[in-house]
Protein backbone atom coordinates (compact mmCIF):
# COMPACT_ATOMS: atom_id res chain seq x y z
CA UNK A 1 0.00 0.00 0.00
CA UNK A 2 1.43 3.51 -0.78
CA UNK A 3 1.94 6.14 1.33
CA UNK A 4 -1.05 8.30 2.23
CA UNK A 5 -1.25 11.44 0.40
CA UNK A 6 -3.21 14.82 0.43
CA UNK A 7 -4.58 14.00 -2.69
CA UNK A 8 -7.08 10.97 -0.93
CA UNK A 9 -8.53 13.21 0.99
CA UNK A 10 -10.36 14.73 -2.44
CA UNK A 11 -14.07 13.01 -1.89
CA UNK A 12 -13.82 11.65 1.43
CA UNK A 13 -16.53 13.87 3.19
CA UNK A 14 -15.94 12.12 6.89
CA UNK A 15 -12.02 11.45 7.16
CA UNK A 16 -10.15 10.14 10.51
CA UNK A 17 -7.83 12.52 12.07
CA UNK A 18 -5.52 9.89 12.15
CA UNK A 19 -6.37 9.77 7.95
CA UNK A 20 -5.85 13.93 7.59
CA UNK A 21 -2.60 13.64 9.37
CA UNK A 22 -1.19 11.25 7.32
CA UNK A 23 -2.37 12.70 4.42
CA UNK A 24 -1.62 16.21 4.75
CA UNK A 25 1.59 15.95 6.86
CA UNK A 26 2.99 13.01 4.77
CA UNK A 27 3.66 10.35 7.40
CA UNK A 28 2.07 6.87 7.95
CA UNK A 29 -1.18 5.64 9.84
CA UNK A 30 1.05 4.03 12.59
CA UNK A 31 2.96 7.57 13.56
CA UNK A 32 -0.27 9.39 13.38
CA UNK A 33 -1.44 6.20 15.93
CA UNK A 34 1.78 7.01 18.03
CA UNK A 35 0.27 10.76 18.09
CA UNK A 36 -3.24 10.16 19.38
CA UNK A 37 -1.58 7.73 21.81
CA UNK A 38 1.02 10.46 22.96
CA UNK A 39 -2.15 12.85 23.29
CA UNK A 40 -3.87 10.41 25.72
CA UNK A 41 -0.45 9.28 27.26
CA UNK A 42 2.12 12.59 27.46
CA UNK A 43 5.16 12.22 28.78
CA UNK A 44 5.62 8.41 27.15
CA UNK A 45 8.93 7.26 27.09
CA UNK A 46 9.98 4.41 24.03
CA UNK A 47 9.18 1.50 26.06
CA UNK A 48 5.35 2.72 27.17
CA UNK A 49 4.63 3.24 23.42
CA UNK A 50 5.68 0.33 22.09
CA UNK A 51 3.88 -1.25 24.74
CA UNK A 52 0.69 1.06 24.56
CA UNK A 53 0.84 0.15 20.79
CA UNK A 54 2.17 -3.30 20.51
CA UNK A 55 5.05 -2.72 18.37
CA UNK A 56 9.02 -2.80 18.40
CA UNK A 57 10.58 0.02 20.18
CA UNK A 58 12.93 0.52 17.01
CA UNK A 59 9.84 0.90 15.02
CA UNK A 60 8.29 3.24 17.69
CA UNK A 61 11.51 5.07 17.62
CA UNK A 62 11.41 5.90 14.22
CA UNK A 63 8.36 6.92 14.73
CA UNK A 64 8.95 9.56 17.13
CA UNK A 65 11.72 10.72 15.04
CA UNK A 66 9.14 11.69 12.03
CA UNK A 67 7.03 13.21 14.53
CA UNK A 68 9.57 15.03 16.20
CA UNK A 69 10.65 16.36 12.35
CA UNK A 70 7.21 17.49 11.62
CA UNK A 71 6.87 19.11 14.38
CA UNK A 72 4.03 16.69 15.86
CA UNK A 73 5.65 15.29 19.54
CA UNK A 74 8.30 17.59 21.92
CA UNK A 75 11.26 15.45 23.54
CA UNK A 76 12.29 15.94 27.10
CA UNK A 77 15.00 14.61 28.96
CA UNK A 78 14.84 12.92 32.47
CA UNK A 79 17.69 12.36 34.66
CA UNK A 80 17.19 8.73 36.64
CA UNK A 81 17.72 8.25 39.90
CA UNK A 82 19.94 5.17 39.66
CA UNK A 83 21.97 7.22 36.66
CA UNK A 84 21.76 7.70 32.93
CA UNK A 85 18.44 9.51 31.06
CA UNK A 86 15.52 8.72 29.26
CA UNK A 87 13.69 10.49 26.88
CA UNK A 88 9.98 11.78 27.68
CA UNK A 89 7.77 12.36 24.71
CA UNK A 90 4.34 14.33 24.30
CA UNK A 91 2.67 15.68 21.56
CA UNK A 92 1.93 19.18 20.50
CA UNK A 93 -1.71 20.11 21.70
CA UNK A 94 -4.35 19.02 19.86
CA UNK A 95 -5.48 22.71 19.15
CA UNK A 96 -2.10 23.15 17.60
CA UNK A 97 -2.25 20.27 15.23
CA UNK A 98 -5.16 21.45 13.82
CA UNK A 99 -3.62 24.79 13.14
CA UNK A 100 -1.06 23.32 11.40
CA UNK A 101 -3.42 20.99 9.18
CA UNK A 102 -5.79 23.93 8.73
CA UNK A 103 -1.88 25.95 7.21
CA UNK A 104 -0.56 23.09 5.36
CA UNK A 105 -4.66 22.41 3.84
CA UNK A 106 -4.55 26.30 2.98
CA UNK A 107 -1.36 26.29 1.25
CA UNK A 108 -2.39 23.10 -1.22
CA UNK A 109 -5.16 24.27 -1.84
CA UNK A 110 -3.59 28.00 -3.37
CA UNK A 111 -0.60 25.99 -4.58
CA UNK A 112 -3.88 23.93 -6.49
CA UNK A 113 -5.90 26.96 -7.20
CA UNK A 114 -2.50 28.51 -8.83
CA UNK A 115 -1.83 25.64 -11.01
CA UNK A 116 -5.46 26.07 -12.47
CA UNK A 117 -4.88 29.32 -13.06
CA UNK A 118 -1.56 28.83 -15.01
CA UNK A 119 -3.42 26.43 -17.47
CA UNK A 120 -2.88 27.59 -20.72
CA UNK A 121 -4.74 25.98 -24.17
CA UNK A 122 -1.48 25.12 -25.78
CA UNK A 123 0.35 23.64 -22.99
CA UNK A 124 -2.74 21.28 -22.24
Amino acid sequence: MSDPEIEDLVGDSSPSFEHVLSCVFGVRDHESRTYVVLLNNPGSTIAELAEELDRDRSNVNRSLSTLLEKGLVERQRRLLDSGGYVYQYTAVPLSEAKERLHAALDEWVADVHDAIDGFEPGEL
